[in-house]
C-alpha cells in the first residue's frame, strides 16, 4: 500500500463541482468511481480544493492510498482508461504516507479567461467569460497591482469553514492580452471561496470604466464594507497549478 499523488485535468461544463454530492455528476464521485474498478478501496480520495460547478482545471491534485503492483506509467494509463473523456490523469507520483493535497499545499495558481465581443461565440465561450464593451488592458493593468500583498479578502469570498480566516496572501497578479482576449493569473498561498471570481468581477467593471481602481484600494482596507456583489461566470476559471514541498514527493519516475 502506498499513497499516489496524481495531477489531473478535467472540463468542469458536465460538473457539479469536484466535491462529491448526493445526485450529482462531481469530479471527485467520477474518480472514486475509476479507481474501484482498478481495485481501491478506500472510501474517499482527498484533493487540494472544490472547484464549483462549471470550473475548470489543468492542475488540480488529489490523492489516494493504493496497492498498486506495477509502474507509475501502468497507473496513468488504467486510471485514465477508467475516467470518462471529460477528466484527465495527467501524472501520476508516489508521495509520503501523510501527504494531504491540501494542507501541504503552498501555492496556488488560477487563470481567468475573457473574450471581448458583442456577439456570441458559442465555441470559446465554453472556456471564456464574452464581455461587452471592449476592456482597457492598461486599466486591468492597474488593477492587479493592487492584490499582491497580504489583506484581509473579507470583501472577495467566504472561507471553507465558517468564522474561519479571511486573510491571504497573493504572490502575483498579471493580466495579458492574447489573441484569444484577456488572461488573468493570480498565485496566492490559499483563496477563499469566489475570491477569484469576484476579483476578476470588479476589475472587468474597472476594465470597463464603470469604476475606479481606487475601489479595490477600499475594499482591500475594509473601509467599502460589505461583499462584492458581481461575480464572474464560472466557465472562465481554471485551476491551473499547485506547488509543494519538495519532500512531498518520493517518486516521480517509472
Amino acid at each position: 500500500m502506498a499513497r499516489y499523488q496524481v495531477i489531473l485535468s478535467y472540463d468542469g461544463t458536465a460538473f457539479s463541482g469536484m466535491q462529491r454530492q448526493e445526485n450529482a455528476r462531481t469530479v471527485q464521485g467520477e474518480v472514486e468511481q475509476g479507481l474501484k474498478r482498478i481495485g481501491w478501496q478506500g472510501e474517499s480520495i482527498l484533493f487540494a480544493g472544490r472547484t464549483d460547478a462549471g470550473v475548470h482545471a489543468v492542475g488540480q491534485v488529489i490523492a489516494f492510498d493504493l496497492a498498486w503492483a506495477h509502474s507509475l506509467d501502468d497507473l496513468t494509463s488504467a486510471l485514465n482508461a477508467n475516467l470518462p473523456q471529460d477528466i484527465g490523469v495527467n501524472e501520476v507520483r508516489k508521495a509520503r504516507d501523510d501527504f494531504h493535497p491540501r494542507y501541504d499545499a503552498l501555492k496556488r495558481v488560477y487563470r481567468y479567461q475573457i473574450i471581448c465581443l458583442p456577439t456570441r461565440d458559442p465555441i470559446r465561450e465554453r472556456f471564456s467569460w464574452r464581455v461587452w464593451p471592449e476592456i482597457s488592458l492598461e486599466r486591468l493593468e492597474l488593477c492587479a497591482e493592487h492584490f499582491i500583498g497580504e489583506y484581509d479578502f473579507s470583501a472577495f469570498g467566504t472561507p471553507p469553514k465558517e468564522s474561519g480566516a479571511t486573510v491571504r496572501r497573493v504572490f502575483r497578479a498579471t493580466w495579458q492580452q492574447t489573441d484569444e482576449g484577456y488572461h488573468f493569473e493570480v498565485e496566492g498561498n490559499a483563496f477563499l471561496y469566489h475570491m477569484v471570481r469576484r476579483m476578476v468581477s470588479i476589475q472587468v467593471e474597472i476594465g470597463q470604466g464603470k469604476l475606479e481602481p481606487e475601489i479595490l484600494t477600499r475594499y482591500l482596507s475594509g473601509e467599502a464594507g460589505g461583499m462584492i456583489q458581481g461575480l464572474a461566470p464560472p466557465q472562465g476559471l481554471f485551476l491551473v497549478e499547485i506547488s509543494y514541498p519538495d519532500d512531498v514527493i518520493i517518486q516521480k519516475d517509472v
